[in-house]
C-alpha cells in the first residue's frame, strides 16, 4: 500500500463496467469450448498472465522493464543504457507512487543475494583455473616421463639392432669362408682378410662443437638405408626378421627380429627330423590312481579314469552289466572296470569321515591323576541307591516311582580328605540289563551291593557277569547288616559259587559290611575304593579335546535335549562343538550334579550338557571336533547308518514268506508307539517288548522317542491301529483331543512292571485260542431203520453221559474209529430234541454217512476253545 498520494487513495469506488460491480482484473480471461466424442462438450476458462521483468539500473536498484523500454531496445536508434533507464524512470515516476519500506528491504535483499552469487561464481572460476593449472603441470610431467621412456627404448632397440647386425655379419663371414675353403683347390693359399680400418681419434671433448660439426654429427646419426631383402630358396623374397618398433617404422628401418612362432616351428622341425631316424614307439599309457566310493556313476568313473564314457559302458557290457552312463554301480563292479583299464584302485568308504576324529594317543608325560568312576550294581531292592544316598547325603529314592531307580544317575562325591569319587547308579531291574551293561563299560571299579538278609539273586549274578566281561575289579558291599536276619558269612559262601573269593577266605576281593540306613562302615567302603583306584593308577590328559560317554539323554521343556555326559579324557568347555552319536551340537551350558553351572569339566566329571540338536542314545560316544562342518558331516553319516540298520532289522523275511503267513493267519502283530521321558527307559521298554513275542505273535514298535506325546504320534497310531505307551510323559492338549476324536488308546505308566504285564496280556489276546476236545457220552446202536427222507437212522441207547444235537461224533466198530463226523439229527420218538441223557433211547443220523450197523458204538464230543497265554 502507498500512502504518499492521498488523492489517489481517496478515489471513489466506481463500476468497471456499467451496471456491474467488480474488482479490476489483473489477468485477461477468456472461455474456450472443448468438444469430445458422442457429442459431449465442455467450457474451459483460459487466463493469460503478463510476466514482469526486472533489471538493475544505473543507480544499482532493480527496475521493472516496461513495454516502452522494451520497444526502445528493439528500435534501430542506438542509445546508451543509462539514458534508457533514466527515460523509464522519468516515465514511471509519475505513474507509480514511492516504494514502501518493505519493498525497499526486499529489493535490497535481492541485491545482496545477487552480489553473493557473483562472488561465489568468481571464486568457482578461480578454483577451476587453479585445478586446470595443476592438471596441465601433471600432464607435462607425464609427457616428459613418457618421452624419457621412449628415448630409453629407442636406445635399447638401437643397441639390439647393432648387436644383431654384428651377429649376422659374423655368421655370413663364417659361411663364406667355409664355402671358399670347399671351392678352393688343394695347395691354393686362402685369401687374406682385409685389414680393419683404424678407428678415428676421438675429438677433444673440452672444446665446444661448432655449428658445422653439429650438422655433420646429425648427418651421421641418420638411419642407414634398410638392408635389401634376401632371396629364399625358390627365388621368392624372405620374410622380414626382427621386431619392428614405431620409431623404426617412422624412420624407414623395417628390420624385425625373429618371431617366437618362427623359433617354435624351427624346433618342431628339428624334433621331427630327429625322430624320423628313430623307430616308431606307441604313446605310453598314463596309469592313474582312481578313488572309488561305495557307489559311483558310470560317467564319474569315466572322468576319474580320463576315459570316454562309451568305453566304460562297453567294458561293463563285457562283464555282463547293462548300465547307461547316468546309472550308478557299486564299488566291486567299478573295481573290475578299473582293473580292465589298468589303473590303480583306492577304495574309500563313507566311514572315512570318522578317521582322525578322536585324535592321537596321549603322551605318558602329559597324563595326570583323575578320580575313579565307580558303578554301583546289584539286585533290585538291595539298597544300591540308599547306599549312594548315604555317601552323598542326598535322597533320590523319594523321587523315584515305586522306590525303583528308573534312570542312570551320575554323581561326584567329595570326601573329607579332598579326594573325589564319581558314582554311577544303575537300576537293578532285569529290563535295564542293557543300561547296566553300558554302565559297566565306562567304569573303573564295580561296587556289588548284596543284601545280607537276602543273599545273591538273579540280577546279582548278571551284575557279576557284566563286571567280569568289562574286566574291572569288584568290591562287595554287604548291605542291610543292621537287620536281624543278616548273615555276611552266607553271602561270602555264595560268592564262591561265582568265583569271587573274598580276602577273609584267601582271595583278592574286598568285602565290606555296611548299613545304608545306619551309615555304618561307609568310611571303610570309601577307603577300599581309593585303595583300589591307587592300584589301578588312573590317569588322563586334561589338556586336549574332550571325549566321553552319554550316560543318559532326555528332552526337557524349555531346555531342549539334555544329555548327562561322563568326561573320560580332555576338558569340556562352554562353546565347544561336539558329536554325540548321530547328533551334534554346541555346548551352551554345563550343569554339575548340584545344579550349578560350570564353565569346564575335566576327566571323570559328570555334567549335564545343553545345546544338542537332537536327543542322542544312551551309551553313545561324545567327542569334541574342530568345526561345525566336520560335526555335521559325521552326524549325517551316522544317521544314515542307523536308518539303514533299522530298515534291515525291521525286515520280516521275504515277500513270499510274509504273504503266505498273512494268508494262513499265522502272523499277528501288536503295533505300539512308545514315548518315554528318558532314552534309557525307552530302550528298556522296547527290549522287554522284543522278548515277549514268539513265532505267532509279537510286538511291533512303530515309533519310539523321548518327550511328550504330540499330534504326529496320535496320527501314526490312528493310521496303523496302534496303542500309545506313555512312560512318565503326558500328551499335549491337541494330542489328547485328537486321541478322543479318533478313539486312539493312550496308556500312561510310571512302573515298568505294569507296562510289561499289560502288553503281555494284549499279546495273549492275539494268540489263536487252543481247541480242546470235551467228551459228552457213549451210545449203542440197537437197531437200524431206513427212512426215505433221511436215509439210515440208528436206534440207540445212551449208555454213558449225554448226546447233544450238532455235536461231533465218532463211529466205533470193534473199538476202531471208522468215521468221524457231525450228528445230523437227534430225535426221541418223532420229536426233534436238543439232548438225550443216559438211560434213554433216541434216534440218530450222521451227516453224509450211512454205513452203520447194529452193536456199533457212537462216541459223542464237542470242541471248546481255550484262551492261551504267553
Amino acid at each position: 500500500m502507498t500512502t504518499s498520494n492521498e488523492s489517489e487513495a481517496k478515489r471513489p469506488l466506481k463500476l468497471n463496467r456499467p451496471g456491474k460491480l467488480q474488482l479490476k482484473k489483473t489477468v485477461e480471461t477468456g472461455q474456450v469450448r472443448q468438444s469430445f466424442s458422442h457429442g459431449r462438450s465442455k467450457a474451459v476458462t483460459v487466463e493469460v498472465k503478463r510476466s514482469r521483468t526486472f533489471e538493475r539500473g544505473s543507480s544499482g536498484r532493480m527496475k521493472e522493464v516496461t513495454e516502452a523500454k522494451a520497444e526502445s531496445q528493439t528500435a534501430p536508434a542506438e542509445a546508451p543504457d543509462s539514458a534508457a533507464v533514466e527515460t523509464v524512470d522519468e516515465k514511471t515516476a509519475g505513474k507509480h507512487p514511492q516504494l514502501s519500506a518493505e519493498e525497499r528491504a526486499s529489493r535490497a535483499r535481492a541485491l545482496e543475494i545477487a552480489k553473493e552469487e557473483e562472488a561465489s561464481r568468481r571464486h568457482r572460476e578461480e578454483e577451476e583455473a587453479k585445478r586446470r593449472a595443476v592438471e596441465a603441470k601433471h600432464a607435462a610431467e607425464e609427457r616428459a616421463r613418457r618421452e624419457a621412456e621412449e628415448e630409453a627404448a629407442r636406445a635399447k632397440a638401437a643397441e639390439e639392432a647393432e648387436r644383431q647386425a654384428k651377429l649376422e655379419a659374423e655368421q655370413a663371414t663364417a659361411q663364406d669362408g667355409s664355402a671358399a675353403a670347399q671351392a678352393q683347390p688343394a695347395g691354393t693359399p686362402a685369401p687374406q682378410k682385409a685389414p680393419a680400418k683404424a678407428p678415428a681419434r676421438a675429438k677433444d671433448d673440452s672444446r665446444p662443437a661448432t655449428p658445422e660439426e653439429d650438422a655433420s654429427a646429425r648427418a651421421k646419426r641418420k638411419p642407414s638405408a634398410p638392408p635389401k631383402p634376401t632371396q629364399g630358396r625358390r627365388g621368392e623374397q624372405r620374410r622380414r626378421s626382427g621386431k619392428l618398433t614405431i620409431n623404426q617404422a617412422l624412420d624407414g628401418q623395417e628390420t624385425r627380429q625373429r618371431s617366437l612362432a618362427s623359433v617354435k616351428r624351427q624346433r618342431e622341425k628339428q624334433m621331427r627330423a630327429t625322430h624320423a631316424h628313430q623307430p616308431h614307439q606307441p604313446p605310453q599309457k598314463v596309469i592313474r590312481e582312481v578313488v572309488l566310493p561305495e557307489i559311483i556313476t558310470v560317467q564319474e568313473l569315466a572322468n576319474r579314469m580320463a576315459t570316454r564314457g562309451a568305453d566304460v559302458v562297453k567294458t561293463l557290457m563285457k562283464l555282463g552289466v547293462m548300465a547307461t552312463i547316468t546309472q550308478s554301480i557299486d564299488a566291486d563292479t567299478a573295481e573290475l572296470v578299473v582293473e580292465e583299464f589298468g589303473h590303480k584302485i583306492k577304495r574309500v568308504s563313507a566311514a572315512d569321515v570318522e578317521i582322525g576324529m578322536r585324535g592321537a594317543d596321549d603322551d605318558p608325560e602329559e597324563l595326570q591323576p583323575r578320580p575313579p568312576v565307580v558303578t554301583v550294581m546289584g539286585h533290585v531292592d538291595h539298597g544300591k541307591t540308599s547306599l549312594l544316598d548315604a555317601l552323598r547325603a542326598t535322597d533320590v529314592v523319594a523321587g523315584e516311582a515305586g522306590g525303583i531307580t528308573q534312570h542312570i544317575g551320575a554323581y561326584q562325591v567329595r570326601l573329607a580328605s579332598g579326594e573325589r569319587i564319581t558314582f554311577i547308579d544303575t537300576p537293578g531291574h532285569a529290563a535295564f540289563t542293557e543300561m547296566r551293561s553300558r554302565g559297566a563299560t565306562v567304569t573303573d571299579i564295580v561296587v556289588l551291593v548284596v543284601a545280607g538278609d537276602d543273599g545273591i539273586k538273579e540280577q546279582t549274578v548278571e551284575a557279576i557277569n557284566h563286571a567280569k566281561a568289562a574286566e574291572v575289579p569288584i568290591i562287595v558291599a554287604i548291605n542291610k547288616m543292621d537287620k536281624p536276619g543278616a548273615d555276611s558269612s552266607r553271602v561270602k559262601q555264595e560268592l564262591l559259587q561265582h568265583e569271587l573269593i573274598v580276602e577273609d577266605m584267601g582271595g583278592e576281593i574286598l568285602a565290606i559290611e555296611v548299613s545304608a540306613t545306619e551309615k555304618t562302615n561307609l568310611d571303610k567302603l570309601e577307603e577300599a575304593i581309593l585303595l583300589q583306584s591307587e592300584l589301578l593308577e588312573l590317569k588322563a590328559n586334561p589338556d586336549r579335546g574332550a571325549e566321553g560317554v552319554i550316560i543318559e539323554a532326555k528332552l526337557e521343556r524349555g531346555r531342549g535335549s539334555v544329555a548327562t555326559v561322563l568326561v573320560q579324557r580332555g576338558k569340556l568347555s562352554v562353546g565347544d562343538i561336539f558329536v554325540a552319536g548321530s547328533e551334534w551340537g554346541r555346548v551352551r551350558a554345563l550343569v554339575n550334579e548340584r545344579g550349578e553351572q560350570v564353565d569346564t569339566a575335566g576327566p571323570a566329571d559328570p555334567v549335564e550338557v545343553l545345546g544338542l540338536n537332537g536327543t542322542p542314545l544312551a551309551g553313545d560316544d561324545f567327542t569334541v571336533v574342530e568345526n561345525e562342518g566336520r560335526a555335521r558331516e559325521i552326524a549325517e553319516y551316522r544317521q544314515r547308518t542307523r536308518r539303514e540298520t533299522e530298515i534291515t532289522a525291521t525286515a520280516r523275511g521275504s515277500l513270499e514268506q510274509m504273504m503266505s503267513r498273512i494268508k494262513e493267519g499265522e502272523a499277528s502283530e501288536l503295533p505300539v508307539v512308545v514315548k518315554s521321558d528318558v532314552h534309557g527307559s525307552m530302550e528298556a521298554i522296547v527290549n522287554s517288548f522284543e522278548k515277549l513275542g514268539n513265532e505267532e505273535v509279537k510286538v511291533r514298535v512303530l515309533h519310539s522317542g523321548v518327550g511328550g506325546i504330540n499330534e504326529s504320534d496320535v496320527t501314526l497310531a490312528n493310521a496303523t491301529g496302534a496303542i500309545i505307551i506313555a512312560f512318565n510323559v503326558r500328551a499335549n492338549p491337541q494330542a489328547r483331543q485328537m486321541a478322543r476324536r479318533d478313539s486312539v488308546d493312550i496308556r500312561y505308566y510310571s512302573i515298568i512292571y505294569d507296562v510289561v504285564d499289560d502288553v503281555k496280556a494284549a499279546l495273549s489276546g492275539l494268540l489263536a485260542p487252543k481247541q480242546q476236545e470235551q467228551f459228552l457220552g457213549y451210545a449203542e446202536i440197537r437197531q437200524v431203520f431206513n427212512n426215505s427222507k433221511v436215509g439210515k437212522v440208528a436206534g440207540c441207547m445212551i449208555t454213558e453221559g449225554q448226546v447233544k444235537r450238532g455235536a461231533k461224533v465218532r463211529l466205533l466198530r470193534d473199538n476202531v474209529v471208522i468215521h468221524d463226523g457231525t450228528l445230523k439229527t437227534l430225535r426221541r420218538f418223532k420229536d426233534e430234541v436238543r439232548e438225550v441223557k443216559e438211560g434213554y433211547e433216541c434216534g440218530m443220523a450222521f451227516e453224509n454217512y450211512t454205513d452203520i450197523q447194529v452193536n456199533d458204538q457212537i462216541e459223542c464230543y464237542e470242541i471248546q476253545e481255550v484262551a492261551r497265554a504267553l
